[in-house]
Formats: C-alpha cells, structure tokens, sequence
C-alpha cells in the first residue's frame, strides 16, 4: 500500500515527528494517533479504514489490545498473506501498554513493511514512551487528538466541519450551535453532520433554534442572549419555562457568567477584533459580538452584572432555598444593566 504521509501534514517538529490533523490522516507505514478525545481518534481511523479500502476492497484488517498482547503477535499479523491482500493492523490501548508489546513494538517501528499500515492508539499519558519516541524521530505522521475545552475551539471545530463539507454557516449560528450541544465533542460533530445533510441553505440561527432548541445549553443560550440584552421580559420568562420543563438553573447562570466574562475581557482590550482574539485566545467574530454588546456599558454596570451573577452562581449550588427566585433576581439586574447602556 503506497504510504501518504504527508498529506495533510503539517512542518515535522523539530524531533522529526509530523503533525497531522485527523481530517487529513492517511494510511502510512506506521501512523500513531495519541491523546484522550476518543472521537477525533475515531474519525481519524475511520478515514485511514476508508481510504486503505478505496485502494483494496479486501483489505485485512486485524486488530490487537496492546495490555492483553502475546510476544510476537504483531510480527504474526504483519507476516504476507496467503492470497496478497492488503493489510491493515490496528493497535489500541497503548496507554496501557505490556512489556511484550513495547519490545515487539520497537523493533517493527525500526524497520516497518511499506505496504502494511500500521495504527497505533495511544491515549495519552507517559507509558511507553520509549515507543513513542521512536515513532516521533522516525518521522511517523501522529495525530494529536487533544480535547476542545474552549468555546472557541469548539467554533473553530464548528466552522471547519462546515468548510470541509462545502456547506455555509453563519457566524451566530455557530455560536449558537456549540451553545446548544456543545458539552460533548461527539454531540457537536453529529449535530454538524445533521444540518449539513438536512438543511437546504445556509445555516442561520433560526435553523439551529429549529433543530436543537429544546436542549438545555440551548435554552440557556436564550436566557442569557435575552438578560444581556436588555430584554427582560423575555429572558424570565424562557427561564420559568425551563425551570417548569426541568432544566437546572446552573447550566442557565454558567451560560451567562460566561457571556459577562467575555464582554469583560473585550471592554478591557485595544485594537483591532484580530489583534485581540490573538491575545484572549478567541475566535474574531466572537469579539466582534462582544465588541457590539458591550457598547454602553459602564464598568459600574458591568460590575453590578457581574456581581449579581456570582451571587446567583452560589445560591443554586446551595447557598439558597428558592433557586429560582435566585435567578430571577440575577437576570433582573442583569437586564437592567443592559438597558441602562
């Protein structure tokens, strides 16, 4: 199988390794794919499956536990095949690996057939490193599936989907889409799947609202959007209807402590929306937004804002015994501050 590591790749490191992004991760002599997200470790394989078997429909694709592994299973699975098919070995769980993998390992990666592709799933952590960094100077693609902790990783992650298929998506749609499902990574991919399959122009607002407006982040996306806006009619009563449908209030005072800290950070920055999603680690088009909400604002009202919501934040976690008077209470003032702009 001809080897393609470098497409998709990135410069190698300075350690010799190539970084490759897992939409691009192709099949290669030996391919390691490290780090704890599990669904961007499985795209990544599935993609390197598709395109092995593009090449031959028969491929043989077998697969070893590195922890339960046998001494010489690997030169076993990687030995020519009776009737020449392609090969495609799998090895996962080398985060736990055993003392006969790693030996076996070390010794394949030194000297790996060119026409089997060989995975290696390691989910992070320091066993065998060693091996790993083997792999690394070799100049052995690895793709590094790390998790999306941040809002604006999660956007990026959003956008690019939408760039990949070919299909638009608007800016505000987005955010409201992370807002909506973006808790879980594997949710967020899923959700992307489904607009770009079901919707039959660019996606907007209204269309994440139709698809997934009844989830709790979504709802909580409203309640805030409205608070910080200065509707406050509104953003009580999306509020009661969660309380009354189920939805705990935290998520709902997290979403939007999260938006009064970034029109926090925003109001305290210079200079162009690039310049300063560069320093806040942010995407631009969301200091852009944050850029038009805070107008206004003072930092005596932004302070109340703030404030309240923290006052808010402790009393659903415990401190209070109607939690929803609490937020009621928060979002009021919040609202407030936001007309008084």
């Amino acid at each position: 199988m001809a080897a393609r590591s470098g497409a998709g790749a990135r410069e190698p490191r300075s350690n010799g390794a190539i970084t490759v992004d897992f939409r691009n991760a192709s099949p290669a002599p030996v391919l390691l794919i490290t780090g704890p997200e599990d669904y961007l470790a499985a795209r990544a394989l599935d993609r390197i499956r598709r395109e092995a078997r593009s090449v031959d429909p028969g491929l043989e694709v077998t697969r070893l536990e590195a922890a339960s592994y046998g001494a010489g299973e690997l030169l076993l699975a990687a030995s020519p095949s009776l009737f020449g098919e392609r090969k495609l070995i799998e090895a996962h769980g080398l985060e736990s690996m055993n003392e006969d993998f790693l030996k076996d390992a070390i010794a394949y990666v030194a000297s790996p057939d060119p026409d089997i592709v060989l995975v290696l799933r390691h989910g992070g952590g320091t066993r065998g490193k060693k091996l790993l960094d083997a792999l690394k100077a070799s100049g052995a693609p690895v793709v590094d599936c790390q998790p999306l902790k941040r809002d604006a990783d999660k956007a990026a992650f959003v956008a690019a989907e939408f760039k990949g298929s070919g299909r638009r998506i608007e800016r505000d749609a987005v955010d409201a889409l992370v807002a909506a499902v973006g808790s879980s990574l594997a949710e967020l991919g899923a959700a992307c799947s489904q607009l770009q399959l079901d919707a039959t122009s660019t996606v907007d607002v209204a269309t994440v609202e139709k698809y997934f407006g009844g989830r709790v982040e979504a709802t909580a996306f409203k309640v805030a959007d409205a608070a910080l806006s200065g509707r406050s009619a509104q953003a009580l009563s999306a509020f009661r209807h969660a309380i009354e449908t189920g939805v705990d209030p935290v998520p709902i005072v997290a979403a939007i402590a999260s938006k009064l800290r970034t029109l926090a950070k925003v109001a305290g920055e210079q200079g162009s929306a690039q310049s300063i999603a560069r320093t806040l680690g942010m995407q631009p088009w969301l200091v852009e937004q944050a850029q038009r909400d805070i107008r206004g604002w003072t930092p005596k009202s932004l302070a109340a804002a703030i404030r309240a919501v923290a006052e808010a934040d402790a009393e659903v976690k415990g401190l209070a015994r109607d939690p929803g008077y609490a937020v009621e209470r928060a979002l009021a003032v919040v609202s407030a501050s936001a007309r008084a702009r």
